[in-house]
């Protein structure tokens, strides 16, 4: 690229943010009376409390709606003005139309453009580094970004070891152009294929369709082999964080407020420790929420907002790992 096209390049931020989570709480003392488990066994395995979930009647869409309203009213937009929407999800109402279309009806978005991106649990880091490129690059002016999951439709909640793990939830930013020196500052993107069956939801695709065979081998529920997960989790935190500190002209010591995907407080702490990082600069949710896949960093994200912990000018790293197996990182200037 010549210089003369790099001094184009636009600087892309959050500036906007909202979140939503169901009515609904599901606690461990609930879970207990479901599957054979108790509130100190999941407490000291994962650090969740309680999650929330969806009513029958909502779907991924619907908690995107809500958290989308909360986003545009903290930018001062209205949906009209809005360039492009961008849901990153796993449990889409359909798969087609897309969420982020369906979103875009509902908001009355009507001239935005809008895809679903699937990540899982990468997801939101995925969708913030594509959508910023839009606006970088000039193509766009503005975006909404939404990791959104209603992983409670595919959960089996007659497996003790999976049961636990997973909530609803949705978070949403506003992104557009910023000061120069604010913003995003880099990101690292992977993935490792070869783990893909590691976690997974097996059938309810091309590969194999929905069928009575496979509603009756569960296989339209979630699959993970947690031993080898949390150890891909543990490797891959530590190293995208270093990639996109690196990439960013960043050291640990820089970093202001730490947002990781909030799967399990054991992985958050190994986290931590390697990074050196005291606890008041790490944002933890998971004991509210559990695990929401690509809702979870930005619940983190936007929760921090709300609570007045990222000041202007403050270094702020989100990093998460997900099925595929994926994982992405992102530092940001807020």
């Amino acid at each position: 690229m010549s210089d003369k096209r790099m001094e184009k390049l636009r600087s892309v931020g959050i500036i906007g943010t909202g979140k939503y989570v169901p009515e609904k709480i599901l606690t461990n003392s609930d879970l207990e009376k479901m599957v054979e488990t108790n509130d100190e066994w999941i407490v000291s395995r994962t650090g969740i409390r309680e999650r929330h979930i969806a009513s029958p009647e909502q779907a991924t869409s619907d908690l995107c709606y809500e958290a989308a309203l909360k986003a545009l009213e903290s930018a001062g937009m209205s949906a009209e003005e809005l360039d492009l929407i961008v849901v990153a999800t796993i449990t889409p109402d359909t798969f087609f139309p897309s969420t982020a279309c369906i979103l875009q009806d509902k908001l009355g978005a009507k001239q935005a453009a809008a895809f679903d991106l699937s990540a899982a649990c990468s997801g939101f880091v995925y969708g913030l580094a594509t959508a910023s490129n839009f606006i970088k690059t000039g193509m766009y002016n503005n975006a909404l970004v939404i990791g959104a999951d209603t992983l409670s439709r595919i959960t089996d909640y007659t497996d003790r070891n999976t049961c636990v793990l997973f909530g609803d939830g949705a978070g949403a930013v506003i992104l557009g152009e910023v000061p120069e020196g604010r913003g995003f500052q880099s990101f690292d993107l992977g993935a490792e294929g070869a783990g893909g069956t590691l976690l997974k939801l097996e059938a309810g695709g091309s590969r194999l369709p929905a069928s009575q065979e496979t509603l009756e081998g569960k296989k339209h529920y979630i699959y993970m082999n947690g031993r080898e997960v949390f150890k891909f989790a543990v490797r891959v935190m530590n190293t995208a964080t270093e990639d996109v500190l690196r990439k960013a002209g960043k050291t640990k010591a820089d970093i202001d407020l730490f947002v990781p995907h909030q799967a399990n407080i054991r992985i958050i702490q190994s986290a931590m420790e390697r990074l050196d990082l005291s606890p008041d600069k790490c944002v933890i949710n998971v004991d509210k929420y559990a695990n929401t896949s690509a809702a979870s960093i930005p619940l983190a994200l936007v929760e921090a907002a709300e609570e007045g912990r990222m000041k202007e000018g403050d270094c702020v790293l989100m990093v998460g790992f997900g099925g595929g197996l994926t994982w992405g990182a992102s530092v940001l200037i807020w």
